[in-house]
């Protein structure tokens, strides 16, 4: 026997082999069509018993196998059904000689057989024939189990017909000696009397009737024989048939322990009746022994009835452990014989599948390692390949899967051999694909990011190299990319440098043919390929979502709760609640981007190859918006670090975007890489909100940009800033261009500006501007252009901070009688002697504490004060100043000009945007007052107001109060300008409730009130400054340097005093009278104060002044009084007025002086000596006219 049956395994011993072939010419659809019908017949119970008889059917089988019958039965052809067409009756002849011919094929062996004939009517079809079946069609057949059936049955009658007679005890004849065909011509010669060919001829023969037994569905039976045979044999060294005995008996026992079966057919074999399946779970257990059955205990029938218990407890079968070895010594005997190569290597294919059931593994690899060794003649290149495979199936139903794939790849290699004249690589794929399990390999990349890499590196990459080869020999270069990918994927790790160039230069070569996609590849066998993501070119590390440019990030308007509230839960903290928003948190981002917008994500990638990668249409995977993806390309160097790539797009519609990943094109293989699959990456979330879209405003000013970056406190980023330098008072308007380059109008616009922390006082409004106008243009349609003015006013302290000057000599006239120190002194904090006072905690402009810390003060050495000429009329004086002095004085000035916009839909969602523009102003000082005093005016309700004015630029400047004339400084000059100024009614600027409110004490709203009354002087007195050279001008500020000493003198006293001589109110002029009329002189009072006053006494003194220093008050004889000298006023309520009236006569001419004074009794002593001051008056007597 030379063909070995491969698929070969114990329950096989059971059955009987039937051939069905075709006769003539038959489709193979129609024959396969009724071929699996009648397998399907493979199983049936016999009548009248509980036995089953098992069919085997093969569609080709060698002839030469069959005459190994004798020595196992399973091997003989028993049955032959033949299939044929025949659609005419004088076609039949030739057909019937054909089944004839094919008879006589196995005619040795057969017990029956069949022809099914198709297509043929008539009157043969109606003839009734055994051994015949007509039918008119292959759809019209329903009767060919049945048919199969009866079949069976003839086959069954024969076969015990054969047992029965082999069975039977024939004492007096002589029992043939059975021989396999290579024996026939070694028993020549033999002395057939001999004691020992006897029982040879008997052992072969029990051993015959064991394997009939067997196929008759006699399992006691066999067994028994099978012992019976194994002692005759083995006293006589008959090897070869010990052998078949040792399997035929190993055979039974499995069949009797494993109902199931060994050889992973579909559904267990059915046994009738109760006895053998009553005991299967005591089958198994071990320790079995081989036990003889008297013969005498057989009939013709099988075992008697009456030792059939007994038998059953005898337990005839081995024990699974003994199953193996005999098998091993059934194995050993075959191999001392060359020419049962093919029996030895079934039987260890039979072992090998019973192990596995087992689960002995390695025993059973010991049996498939000695089948690779068994030498069979030379074999085909077909057959080899059957056997490659039948080894690795076995490999891998014993779970050695790296050794069942070593196999299946030889097998694979063994189809493309240079031998065969036409290499199957179609074959060849197909092999090798089935080989990927036992090398680790999956043809999935998704399995090469869980863990460790698993598998030996070298022979996966040696196989997936073959089946790339494979794949273009196949004339399939998409599956070429694709193999070539995988391995350039998930090897990357273990290839050289030299490797690394072979294979992308090969990748390039096929995709610049059949370019690489991300479709799912499906094979001829249903089997489909996942698309490869090159996930490691360029490798991804990080992945961030960008918030939008500070300028175009969305803010949503505050709702009346406030930011602060959340309806999500009542409690102020939930661990439970902290939990899943943190993991809500994890993937969804705080920001939103805006519909319509540029929007980027930022990766972290880096190159693993040690040569320039280029990359090429890059862009994001994203879902759950509409998002126009903008690719990018990009060269990264070899084995670079981490390099950063922005890629970016637009969300056309609304809602939540999800970035899943990116898209490459690398070597010619376009890849989907989503973030899921990508190992070790870190991102901090990818889930943002697209909000709709809203306009996009650009900013322009007519001031140049500027250098200095604004770091606002609150971290607000500035999108452009500017900066201009300006004397301080002076006023430059900054002109703003909006326009609208966004694709939604705009249509609504709120302008805000902070002024960021200053240690500098800023006096007035350093910013202002009117929208009126410009909102007048909205909605500014996209594309438009509006403007608005900003109005940028710097009025900072005015007094000399760097303390350059030092006082110059007071005149001596004071208002208070004492000299005045510098009020410029008492503004700045001062510097006493014992311990520095710093700016912070001293106290404001105006507070008294000021006055007595002044005196304290020093001025430095080393400023000098050169006088130009003496303390003159003129008063002007010069300065020497170093150039880092007028510097130091240069101040800065920053601000952020807020624009929040809003329109289009993200507006009627109620979002805005927000675009900042930063102001840089260096403010150069421009003139100083030195020095703020006040003198008494002629007239009561007036003051001079002295200013020491110091010119600190470096140019020629004038100074200008209201319209008197200029004061022309020289540079680095300072002059003493003389203001009269009508007093102020500060009293008029009462405070509100809610002023009282808005300051926490009462130095506040002294503070607030001293402002004010600052401001009110300062709007009065109107200074401005001009600089010819540059055309420039601005305004000198005297807020800040007006203490409390000088307010006081600029304001009204409380109770204001007129007095009127005939009439007409006297202040500052002289009132002209006749000599010897009679002058009426009144004295009215005002009461402005909160408080009621009075009642006075006041006596009017006159008396003339000499212009020499000497007063004459001895008048009695040129003035003389119509009434009382003293006058009385009652007591004045607040807001009331009282008046006194007198009368004088004047005797002489000449220019009288009265000098009204008070009483000082006790209501005049609780008031201060300034609420009585009246005026001076004047009278010039004149000659009476005639």
């Amino acid at each position: 026997m030379s063909v070995p049956d491969y698929m070969q395994c114990a329950e096989d011993h059971q059955t009987l082999l039937v051939v069905v072939q075709p006769v003539g010419i038959v489709s193979e659809e129609n024959f396969f069509r009724i071929y699996k019908r009648i397998s399907s017949v493979n199983q049936i119970s016999v009548r009248d018993s509980q036995r089953a008889l098992y069919i085997r059917y093969r569609h080709h089988y060698p002839p030469e196998n069959s005459e190994w019958g004798d020595f196992q039965t399973h091997r003989k052809v028993v049955g032959l059904i033949t299939i044929t067409d025949c659609f005419s009756a004088k076609d039949w002849p030739q057909t019937f000689e054909k089944f004839h011919m094919q008879k006589e094929i196995y005619g040795s062996t057969l017990y029956d057989s069949r022809l099914f004939v198709f297509g043929l009517q008539g009157e043969i079809a109606e003839q009734p024939r055994t051994d015949v079946a007509f039918y008119p069609s292959y759809d019209d057949c329903a009767t060919v189990e049945k048919r199969i059936e009866d079949f069976v049955e003839s086959l069954f009658i024969v076969l015990e017909s054969k047992r029965l007679d082999r069975a039977t005890d024939k004492s007096g004849d002589k029992i043939p000696l059975l021989c396999v065909p290579f024996e026939k011509k070694d028993f020549v010669g033999l002395d057939t009397d001999s004691r020992h060919y006897k029982k040879r001829c008997q052992g072969r023969l029990r051993k015959h009737v064991g394997d009939l037994c067997l196929q008759a569905g006699m399992l006691q039976d066999s067994l028994v024989h099978y012992h019976m045979s194994v002692e005759l044999l083995r006293s006589v060294n008959d090897f070869l048939w010990l052998g078949a005995a040792l399997e035929g008996l190993c055979s039974a026992s499995v069949i009797y322990h494993y109902p199931g079966g060994t050889g992973g057919k579909a559904g267990a074999r059915r046994f009738p009746g109760s006895a053998l399946p009553a005991e299967a779970a005591n089958r198994h257990r071990p320790g079995a022994q081989e036990v003889l059955i008297d013969p005498g205990a057989l009939t013709t029938n099988g075992i008697n009835a009456d030792t059939s218990t007994e038998i059953g407890r005898a337990k005839n079968c081995l024990s699974p452990e003994d199953i193996i070895e005999k098998y091993k010594e059934a194995i050993s005997y075959y191999s001392k014989y060359k020419n049962a190569g093919v029996i030895e290597l079934e039987a260890c294919v039979k072992a090998v599948r019973v192990l596995a059931i087992q689960k002995r593994s390695m025993e059973a690899s010991e049996f498939l390692q000695n089948a690779v060794y068994i030498n069979l003649r030379q074999l085909s290149e077909e057959e080899k390949i059957q056997r490659y495979s039948i080894l690795s199936e076995l490999y891998e139903l014993i779970g050695f899967h790296r050794k069942s794939a070593f196999f299946k790849r030889v097998a694979a290699m063994q189809c493309v051999a240079p031998s065969i004249s036409e290499p199957g690589w179609r074959a060849c794929y197909k092999l090798l694909l089935e080989t990927l399990p036992g090398y680790s390999l999956s043809l999935d990349p998704q399995d090469f990011n869980k863990g460790t890499h698993r598998g030996w590196a070298a022979v996966q990459m040696r196989l997936l190299h073959e089946l790339v080869y494979a794949s273009r020999r196949m004339g399939n270069p998409a599956l070429s990319v694709r193999h070539l990918s995988f391995l350039l994927q998930t090897m990357l790790d273990f290839l050289s440098d030299q490797e690394k160039k072979d294979v992308t230069q090969s990748l390039e070569n096929y995709t610049s043919k059949c370019p690489g996609t991300m479709e799912l590849l499906t094979l001829p066998d249903g089997l489909t390929l996942p698309p490869v993501p090159f996930t490691k070119l360029p490798i991804v590390r990080r992945v961030k979502l960008l918030n939008l440019p500070a300028s175009l990030r969305p803010q949503k308007m505050k709702s009346l709760l406030g930011q602060n509230v959340s309806a999500k839960s009542p409690f102020i903290y939930s661990p439970i609640i902290a939990h899943s928003r943190g993991e809500e948190r994890s993937k969804k981002i705080d920001f939103q981007w805006v519909q319509g917008d540029v929007c980027e994500v930022q990766l972290m990638v880096y190159n693993p190859m040690p040569f320039e990668l280029r990359v090429e249409n890059m862009g994001l995977l994203t879902s759950g918006v509409e998002f126009e993806s903008l690719p990018a390309a990009l060269s990264l160097p070899a084995e670079s670090g981490l390099y950063p790539v922005t890629l970016v797009g637009v969300p056309q519609t609304t809602g939540t975007i999800t970035v899943n990943g990116y898209h490459t094109t690398v070597f010619g293989v376009f890849s989907d890489c989503l973030l899921d699959s990508l190992p070790g990456i870190k991102t901090s979330g990818s889930t943002v909100e697209v909000i709709p879209a809203l306009p996009r405003l650009q900013i322009s000013t007519s001031l140049p940009r500027s250098a200095h970056s604004l770091q606002p406190s609150s971290g607000d980023e500035i999108s452009t800033n500017v900066s201009v330098q300006l004397y301080n008072g002076e006023t430059q308007q900054l002109v703003v261009r909006l326009e609208n380059i966004g694709m939604e109008p705009l249509e609504k616009l709120e302008v805000t500006s902070k002024i960021l922390t200053t240690k500098e006082k800023l006096y007035g409004d350093f910013l202002s501007w009117k929208l009126e106008d410009t909102l007048a243009q909205f909605p500014l349609q996209p594309g438009k252009v509006a403007t608005f003015t900003i109005s940028i006013k710097v009025k900072l302290d005015f007094s000399c901070q760097e303390n350059l000057l030092q006082d110059l000599s007071d005149d001596g006239i004071s208002v208070s009688g004492f000299p005045l120190c510098s009020p410029f002194r008492q503004v700045v904090r001062p510097r006493v002697e014992s311990k520095p006072v710093n700016a912070a905690e001293g106290g404001r402009p105006g507070e008294p504490g000021h006055v007595k810390e002044a005196a304290c003060w020093r001025p430095r050495a080393e400023q000098t004060l050169a006088l130009t000429g003496g303390e003159n009329s003129e008063g002007t004086w010069k300065y020497s100043t170093c150039e880092s002095c007028r510097r130091s004085h240069q101040q800065t000035l920053e601000a952020v000009l807020n624009f929040k916009y809003s329109g289009g839909p993200g507006h009627v969602e109620g979002y805005y945007r927000n675009l900042a523009l930063g102001l840089h102003v260096e403010v150069e000082p421009s003139v100083f007052f030195t020095r703020v005093s006040t003198l008494p005016a002629t007239s009561t309700r007036q003051c001079h107001l002295l200013l020491d004015v110091f010119n600190a630029t470096e140019h020629e400047l004038s100074v200008r109060a209201r319209s008197d004339e200029e004061l022309i400084l020289h540079a680095g000059e300072c002059q003493r300008m003389a203001i009269q100024v009508d007093k102020f009614n500060f009293e008029s600027f009462a405070e509100s409730p809610a002023d009282k409110g808005q300051f926490a004490n009462s130095k506040h709203l002294e503070e607030e009130r001293q402002e004010a009354r600052g401001l009110e002087i300062n709007s009065k007195l109107d200074i401005h400054w001009t600089i010819p050279s540059l055309k420039r001008t601005g305004e000198a500020s005297v807020e800040g340097l007006l203490n409390q000493l000088v307010l006081e003198h600029l304001q009204l006293a409380p109770l204001l005093w007129d007095v009127l001589v005939d009439g007409q109110p006297c202040d500052c002029q002289a009132v002209a009278c006749q000599v010897g009329d009679l002058v009426r002189l009144e004295v009215r009072l005002t009461n402005r104060s909160p408080r009621s006053v009075g009642p006075f006494a006041l006596s009017v003194v006159p008396f003339q002044d000499h212009q020499n220093g000497v007063h004459n008050y001895d008048l009695h004889h040129a003035v003389s009084f119509v009434g009382s000298g003293t006058f009385y006023l009652d007591k004045v309520q607040p807001s009331g007025q009282a008046a006194c009236l007198g009368a004088l006569l004047f005797l002489y001419t000449g220019d009288f002086f009265l000098h009204i004074r008070f009483h000082e009794d006790g209501p005049s002593k609780e008031l201060p000596p300034s609420w009585f001051c009246l005026p001076s008056v004047h009278v010039r007597a004149l000659e009476a006219q005639a």
